[in-house]
């Protein structure tokens, strides 16, 4: 029975390819040029937005060092890292892999505050436990990651393993092999301009 099944799924497969090469032998010149000329504007505007992003200051990862400025930041990009530190070792560790991942991923911009110098944004968005990463879609908080604990409660994660999770709160692009559920996180989202949850932690 399973080899059946097999045979069967491989068939439709088969099936399609064939149905999709048959379409390509159909072109003619006109209908490749559309294509080409089609690819060419997908190319442009990805290089636009490449452009602006790196305008923006994404592809690098930078420090805020007034609250008002954050507020500036989140407006002018669609997706946003930022991770709330003081100077300690965990903090660190989180710097080294957000590091990487800025320079990877484009289209999200990364960022870090120190939470001790930003009473009013730590009070807002019920910062506790550092480091924290506020996920930020929109001008709004979607989501948050919280010290170690989602990525095996130990510093010594990989940066594979925070992209998965950045990915899994769509925040960032990932076409990675990993199994990611696509569906939108239930967490809370929050406005920056008005937080009405709260998050409460009792470790640090």
């Amino acid at each position: 029975i399973i080899e059946k099944q097999v045979l069967t799924v491989a068939k439709a497969v088969e099936d399609k390819i064939d149905d999709e090469i048959a379409a390509l032998d159909r072109l003619d010149l006109d209908d490749i040029e559309v294509l080409r000329e089609r690819r060419l504007q997908q190319m442009k505007k990805m290089a636009e937005k490449r452009s602006r992003w790196m305008a923006l200051g994404h592809g690098e990862y930078s420090e805020i060092f007034a609250e008002k400025d954050f507020f500036s930041v989140v407006k002018a990009s669609e997706r946003v890292v930022c991770h709330f530190y003081r100077e300690n070792w965990p903090c660190k560790v989180m710097d080294k892999h957000l590091s990487i991942l800025a320079k990877q991923h484009m289209e999200t911009r990364f960022v870090k505050i120190q939470a001790e110098k930003s009473p009013f944004l730590a009070e807002k968005l019920k910062i506790v436990v550092l480091p924290t990463l506020a996920l930020i879609k929109n001008t709004k908080v979607d989501n948050y990651l919280v010290g170690f604990d989602e990525l095996g409660g130990t510093d010594e994660f990989s940066t594979e393993e925070l992209e998965e999770r950045l990915a899994k709160a769509q925040v960032i692009t990932y076409e990675g092999e990993s199994s990611l559920n696509p569906s939108r996180s239930s967490a809370k989202t929050r406005s920056v301009r008005q937080s009405t949850s709260s998050y409460s932690s009792d470790s640090e």
